[in-house]
């Protein structure tokens, strides 16, 4: 049997975070099995929220980390052992403060960029070889310190481009899925105008 595909959004479990900028990765895969009518089930030994889709012919597995952001490798670790996943199925969705609110970068690979979330995930599974998209959130007057910005809920004025980005994202990670990384890298990569989503296709 063709492996699954695992695509994990990291974010912080809990109401007080729920569609915080921290938990863009959350949104993602929400968003995803909103559009794939997939429903999520607790899944104690995974520590995690998971759903199960099927979609360009491919068994895939969502996930939500239920281990906060920060032990979030438990949980890939986990899944990807269990069910014997190579690295080039995986797939990790995370905020990045480092890229403009609206743009989105999905590589196959790389450093953490001092993400918590994405040194445990690379702890966890011994490579840093594993796809990751990351999704800007930008930061606040470009301070360093911006605790209060990641985990602020996005307001009022960003919802409507925060609608553009998943559905963006939605279309990067299908074509992820059909047509491989480097199509999906070229098609999806870049800046979302918030008035034009289209502008990259």
């Amino acid at each position: 049997m063709e492996p699954m595909h695992l695509i994990v959004g990291l974010g912080n479990p809990g109401a007080e975070y729920a569609r915080t900028r921290h938990n863009a990765g959350f949104l993602v895969v929400e968003r995803l099995a909103e559009h794939w009518k997939s429903g999520w089930a607790n899944e104690r030994k995974f520590v995690s929220r998971i759903a199960k889709a099927e979609r360009s012919g491919r068994k895939v597995l969502l996930c939500e980390p239920q281990t906060f952001m920060n032990l979030s490798g438990e949980a890939v670790g986990a899944l990807v052992k269990y069910y014997q996943l190579p690295i080039a199925r995986v797939l990790v969705v995370v905020d990045d403060a480092d890229l403009p609110f609206g743009e989105i970068r999905l590589r196959p690979g790389g450093g953490t960029g001092g993400h918590h979330g994405l040194e445990s995930v690379t702890q966890h599974l011994g490579s840093k070889e594993y796809a990751r998209l990351r999704v800007g959130i930008g930061r606040k007057n470009e301070v360093r310190e911006i605790t209060n910005h990641v985990l602020g809920k996005f307001d009022v004025t960003e919802q409507e481009l925060l609608e553009k980005v998943l559905s963006r994202v939605t279309g990067q990670i299908e074509c992820w899925l059909s047509d491989g990384l480097q199509k999906a890298m070229s098609q999806f990569n870049g800046a979302i105008s918030p008035t034009n989503e289209d502008t990259k296709k």
